[in-house]
């Protein structure tokens, strides 16, 4: 990437080690295992080579919402207002504030003015606080709804957008610097008219047109000049309007020129597949011609990314994203990882305001993934965004942050519901408590802390890129993701290994933890080798197969890269027969004596997730509810018609709990427990020393339904 001149060089150097120790031991009739991995500097691949821009670490961060009602400013009363709330964000321990609303943006192109003057003048109160002030954006899309029943649909469902768009006449007309909407529009490739998000009721933009390209950098341009931001979060790169589009000229040519093909008929069912699917399963991933189309269309995004990286600077760069490891993904062009190179933050999305969300553990290896992907990224920024109606949901957003060990971005989402309840909360009060019982009895610094890693769980990108399934339609993803929730379930600590360092040998030589390869069809031979350079240095790996039916660009080989791997008889090499999506080879590991956990409980109620992590050497233990159950609203309901969360009770019976850890380096001496939901309280924990040289842990988890930790002074 070729960077803008005033841009600082940050190249930094990171230990891929940082991630884990492998502190584990044996528990009797398992194999004795090092007890822990020496952390040495790594050279740092090429791939890794360009840092992010840092200039402060988002923490505890919140939506600062806008209505239409902002757009009157400079009225007094919503200056009053920005300091009024200024002041209330400083007093819940807000440390970054971002935009909410106003939200396609180009829809407001009549009145940027307004909106830079009232975030200009939110940006000044902020600093006066040392608030940072993100904005956050949707910039390739118009919200235009086609007929009376999307109008509807979109006043139903997207209120929290500020709904602003062009009437029927006037969208004809609608244009900025020059550019009218209607011209860079992308194509549908059915019927040659504008590429429509049905989802959303939003017309998207090419992002492969020059002209919208244009378009938006003069918009960015002037919006720096304009508003003193601290970071930028530019939503939505991707595309929306899916495999309908693009067959716009500039497609046609970017394909044509990089992949010398050109975009076929929708009528090629070669290509395009079953079309009488719903539009996510569209495509046909057996055509390698359709597998380079998906590829040219997140190059575009990619190079757009790029481009706003370039005009930011110094000042951090974020996008959104849900998701990172679905084939989905593909019909959509979302590809995190192919960004990742010009990003400095990295956020997941969590939609949690119904009932539903208390079901997270799903969401653990999303999290975990995008963790590796921030980490790769030279140790950027990864953050958790929450939405909530009421307090309990912005309680439970904090905590599986915290659990996750990274950034909290607060966002209430009352705007998102058809009408605002009476009693909804100012975002602020909604965190406040979470913030402020952090900040006085465990303010945990995210970039000091370093979990320990017992497994690394493959996550290859190359089979999400071929669409990659096996004989049962399963994809490599679902699998992997299951494994995340076994470890999730035994209290095993564990990270994410993507496809760039699954082939670089020194880097899988450098940790000492098993590697779990599930299901991964597509294998480059690069990573072949570092994979067979890993096993045969004495390397521990547990391979599910498929493995190696296809290559890096998802072409089948005439023999899987599976039969060489078992001919070599890797001493350390397990093959997985059981599916870890229906089973529990993890339980069959460890009984086998094969896997021994560094933590096991021995009593009390199944269902509390205990993760450990490092701060300056000293251990800390997070505790998580699988087991809530969500408490619904009387009668709130989301779009969807889902209950709305109003509390959070537990389901575990049992919370004297009591665990194992083995011997190897933990010092859990003068540990105290605590929890928001015990106020200022610390309960003691029993540390014991047993005849096996292990340690035993007891405390109590009565009258917590949530989340608590075990931490020193």
């Amino acid at each position: 990437m070729k960077e803008s001149n005033d841009r600082r060089d940050f190249i930094r150097k990171v230990s891929l080690t940082g991630l884990g120790f492998g502190l584990v031991n044996t528990f009797s009739g398992a194999e004795a295992k090092p007890a822990r991995n020496t952390i040495t500097p790594a050279v740092v691949p090429a791939y890794r080579q360009s840092g992010p821009s840092l200039p402060f670490i988002p923490r505890r961060t919140a939506s600062w919402w806008v209505t239409i009602n902002e757009l009157q400013w400079s009225q007094k009363a919503i200056t009053d207002e920005i300091k009024r709330r200024a002041a209330a964000f400083a007093e819940a321990k807000i440390d970054t504030a971002i935009i909410f609303g106003w939200h396609i943006r180009f829809d407001f192109a009549n009145y940027f003015g307004h909106l830079h003057g009232y975030m200009a003048e939110v940006a000044d109160e902020l600093h006066k606080y040392d608030i940072k002030l993100m904005d956050h954006y949707s910039c390739n899309h118009t919200e235009r709804p086609r007929d009376k029943a999307e109008f509807a649909k979109l006043h139903r469902g997207q209120r929290h957008h500020v709904l602003l768009f062009h009437d029927e006449v006037a969208r004809d007309h609608a244009q900025y610097e020059g550019h009218f909407f209607n011209d860079i529009c992308e194509v549908d490739l059915r019927d040659g008219s504008r590429g429509y998000a049905r989802q959303y009721q939003m017309e998207a933009f090419c992002h492969n047109n020059p002209d919208f390209l244009d378009m938006h950098a003069k918009y960015l341009q002037r919006l720096l000049r304009e508003v003193p931001l601290d970071g930028m979060q530019v939503d939505d790169m991707c595309d929306y309007a899916g495999l309908t589009t693009c067959g716009c000229q500039h497609c046609r040519t970017r394909f044509k020129r990089d992949y010398g093909h050109e975009i076929p008929s929708f009528t090629d069912k070669n290509f395009f597949g079953d079309t009488s699917k719903p539009m996510l399963q569209w495509g046909n991933y057996q055509n390698p011609v359709f597998r380079d189309w998906i590829r040219m269309k997140t190059d575009g995004i990619v190079d757009h990314v790029k481009m706003v990286k370039s005009i930011l600077g110094d000042k951090p760069l974020m996008s959104c994203c849900s998701s990172t490891g679905p084939v989905t993904l593909n019909a959509i062009s979302l590809d995190l990882e192919k960004m990742a190179p010009h990003l400095d933050f990295f956020m997941l999305e969590n939609v949690g305001t119904n009932t539903k969300g208390v079901d997270w553990v799903h969401m653990d290896a999303e999290a975990m993934n995008q963790k590796d992907i921030a980490k790769w990224r030279g140790d950027a920024v990864a953050m958790a965004l929450s939405y909530t109606i009421y307090e309990i949901g912005g309680y439970f957003g904090w905590t599986l942050s915290r659990y996750w060990g990274v950034a909290n971005w607060s966002s209430t989402l009352t705007k998102r519901l058809e009408k605002d309840p009476d009693d909804a909360m100012e975002q602020e009060d909604v965190i406040s408590p979470a913030n402020k019982w952090e900040v006085r009895h465990s303010d945990l610094d995210i970039r000091d802390g370093e979990d320990i890693v017992e497994i690394r769980l493959v996550n290859n990108k190359l089979c999400k890129d071929n669409g990659f399934k096996d004989e049962n339609g399963i994809e490599h993803w679902t699998k992997a993701r299951a494994w995340s929730g076994h470890f999730v379930h035994s209290n095993i600590g564990y990270r994410f290994l993507r496809y760039e360092e699954l082939a670089d040998a020194e880097a899988l030589n450098r940790e000492k933890t098993p590697l779990v390869i599930d299901g991964s069809g597509c294998i480059s031979d690069q990573q072949f080798d570092a994979i067979s350079s890993y096993l045969a240095r004495g390397g521990t790996a547990w391979v599910a197969l498929p493995f190696g039916t296809h290559d890096e660009k998802g072409f089948k080989r005439a023999t899987p890269l599976s039969g060489k791997l078992l001919k070599s008889k890797y001493r350390n090499l397990t093959i997985i027969n059981t599916s870890a999506i229906k089973g529990s080879p993890l339980a069959e590991l460890i009984r086998t004596g094969k896997f021994s956990p560094l933590i096991r409980q021995t009593a009390g109620g199944n269902g509390w997730a205990a993760r450990i992590r490092l701060h300056k050497g000293k251990p800390v233990i997070h505790f998580m509810n699988t087991a809530m159950e969500g408490i619904p609203h009387a009668s709130l309901k989301d779009v969807p018609g889902n209950p709305i969360l109003a509390g959070i009770n537990s389901k575990i019976k049992d919370n004297e709990l009591r665990y194992e850890v083995a011997k190897g380096g933990l010092d859990l001496s003068g540990l105290k427990l605590l929890s928001p939901e015990i106020g200022d309280q610390k309960r003691e924990i029993r540390v014991e020393k047993l005849k096996n040289g292990n340690t035993q842990i007891s405390l109590s988890l009565d009258k917590i339904n949530v989340y608590a930790v075990a931490q020193g002074n």
